[in-house]
């Protein structure tokens, strides 16, 4: 694909956008066609207070496809709490950034799906709804809008300050800081420890989660999970968190870029642990698939526990 400007992580996530429930889901086509359904009731979403979102025009909806749900043109930030059975909690907690190319959030394989899980092993999880980009109200419209972005002329130039993550992510970056805020601010009544609060983040939630523990100020994630984000190479803090990747090598977005932040996290002898899966695609989550890429979650599970995450403070 030839191109005026380069294919920096921001442009890959934006080119893959178009691709990305595709590329994650399992083989399902009877349920590929994107379907607007009613807003779900979401009951425990805590609104986050960060406003909406400037110059947004056009509401929030949401849609099914293979099998799961989908959210776009979130304009005001949410967090749901998905809390442990008391007898099970570790005090751990870990913000859940579903992906979606900052256009969408796959809401169950990368939200839902992912907090009770976390849940299951003690640890309080909260899914963040953080604001998008807008995309068209109608979904012909919204499915032409993202298959524009592969053709060369939709490729806007961006300034390099936009490629600064704390610029370009900036509303987001507010949502997640937000989200630590308030999950410590109820650690007492969510019966979470505020120092052992982590993140982890899928594909645009990845990038999120990563420029929360490198720009986020006061969030300060005790861990990270990257899974399937890019991997680009950064300037990693002293007192950067550990960080758990996870990427299969057929992903065709970040599977032949490098693997830059991993070489950045040990260059700074930080705790970094990287498993990199021979299939799985882009967006695998929860979905159970064939491929070993499915065992993501037991790998992150125990390296949680390896951390002492999995179990209680002394």
């Amino acid at each position: 694909m030839k191109t005026n400007y380069p294919m920096t992580p921001f442009r890959r996530l934006a080119a893959g956008a178009a691709l990305l429930a595709c590329l994650a889901a399992p083989a399902l086509a009877q349920n590929e066609k994107m379907t607007p359904i009613a807003i779900p009731p979401q009951p425990d979403a805590i609104v986050l207070g960060t406003g909406p979102l400037p110059g947004a025009t056009t509401p929030e909806s949401w849609h099914s496809q293979y099998g799961s749900t989908f959210a776009r043109n979130v304009t005001v930030a949410t967090l749901t709490p998905f809390l442990p059975d008391p007898a099970k909690a570790t005090g751990a907690a870990a913000i859940v950034a579903p992906g979606g190319g900052f256009r969408t959030l796959s809401m169950n394989n990368e939200g839902w799906d992912v907090a009770r899980a976390l849940a299951d092993k003690g640890v309080a999880a909260f899914v963040l709804k953080y604001r998008l980009n807008q995309t068209p109200a109608d979904m012909d419209e919204f499915a032409s809008s993202m298959a524009k972005m592969f053709s060369d002329g939709a490729r806007a130039a961006r300034s390099p300050a936009a490629q600064d993550p704390a610029v370009a992510l900036a509303p987001q970056i507010a949502d997640a800081r937000a989200a630590f805020a308030l999950v410590r601010s109820r650690a007492r009544a969510w019966h979470v420890d505020p120092d052992r609060i982590g993140m982890v983040g899928f594909s645009a939630g990845a990038m999120l989660a990563m420029a929360t523990a490198l720009h986020g100020q006061d969030a300060k994630p005790a861990f990270v999970g990257d899974i399937y984000g890019p991997l680009a190479a950064v300037k990693v803090p002293a007192d950067a968190p550990p960080l758990f990747i996870a990427l299969a090598a057929d992903d065709p977005l970040f599977g032949n870029a490098g693997y830059g932040l991993v070489d950045s996290w040990r260059a700074a002898r930080r705790p970094v642990e990287f498993h990199l899966f021979e299939q799985g695609g882009h967006g695998f989550g929860m979905y159970q698939k064939t491929t070993t890429s499915t065992g993501w979650f037991d790998a992150f599970a125990r390296w949680l526990g390896m951390h002492g995450y999995l179990a209680r403070k002394p």
